[in-house]
């Protein structure tokens, strides 16, 4: 994922704001800010708030002195758009993973898988997956996972404050989550399969918005590759003040 290399090197970009990429699918989150550090020459970039490769989105960049707001953005409530394939299992709880089980889905009922996906809303509590950053004495999860180990994980809280079902078309679900950080939408899928007894996998997971920024306001990487600094610097100060209210400077 990274940019051919053009004789001579842009001068450093020296300024500061928050970058709002639309990442395309099978780019990694570091992929979007190595292509965005290497393509302006910024000598300090980095995201707020990972997406998986295979899923899509809002991805929160920042630039300069606004890396020191990468926590607190981190922390943002999230969007997402999603869908759900019931009957599938898979040992990453997504389709990137090895399918561990098909099951019969046909005696279920649109009002059943309703009741079901409406019943994760408020406060739960949700086991994070093996693939993921979590860490378990030390180590990362998603580093024992590649390494074919699972180990017990606890269940950690986490808020959904909504789920809108847009489409019902059995096997499949769409639906648009609201919910907290720390939320892992593939694991959503897992349970809400589980509970409806023929298991369930995130088919597809697009975020459209963290905290206050929406991926209307967002770019794309086809676009940023036609930028050059000016127009790079241009594009960070049409939302720079509505970032300074925000974040007092």
């Amino acid at each position: 994922m990274e940019e051919n290399k053009k004789k001579g090197r842009r001068p450093a970009f020296n300024g500061d704001g928050i970058l709002l990429v639309d990442k395309p699918a099978e780019w990694t989150s570091f992929d979007v800010v190595n292509f965005v550090r290497a393509r302006f020459n910024i000598p300090k970039a980095g995201h707020c708030g990972t997406l998986d490769p295979a899923a899509t989105g809002l991805l929160v960049l920042v630039i300069g002195k606004f890396t020191r707001f990468s926590q607190k953005l981190s922390g943002d409530d999230k969007t997402y758009e999603a869908t759900l394939l019931l009957g599938t299992e898979t040992d990453s709880q997504d389709m990137d993973g090895e399918v561990t089980a098909t099951n019969d889905w046909t005696g279920l009922t649109e009002e059943a898988v309703r009741q079901a996906i409406m019943g994760f809303t408020g406060d739960i509590l949700q086991i994070p997956p093996m693939v993921s950053a979590v860490k378990v004495d030390g180590k990362r999860l998603y580093e024992l996972a590649r390494k074919g180990q699972e180990v017990s994980r606890e269940a950690r809280p986490i808020r959904i404050d909504g789920i809108d079902i847009t489409r019902m078309e059995l096997p499949q679900v769409d639906f648009t989550v609201k919910c907290s950080k720390g939320t892992y939408i593939r694991t959503l899928c897992a349970d809400i399969g589980a509970k409806l007894g023929c298991g369930g996998t995130l088919f597809g997971l697009r975020r459209t918005r963290s905290g206050m920024f929406n991926l209307a306001d967002a770019v794309t990487v086809d676009t940023l590759k036609t930028w050059e600094n000016p127009e790079f610097a241009a594009h960070l100060n049409v939302l720079l003040s509505k970032q300074i209210a925000a974040f007092g400077g």
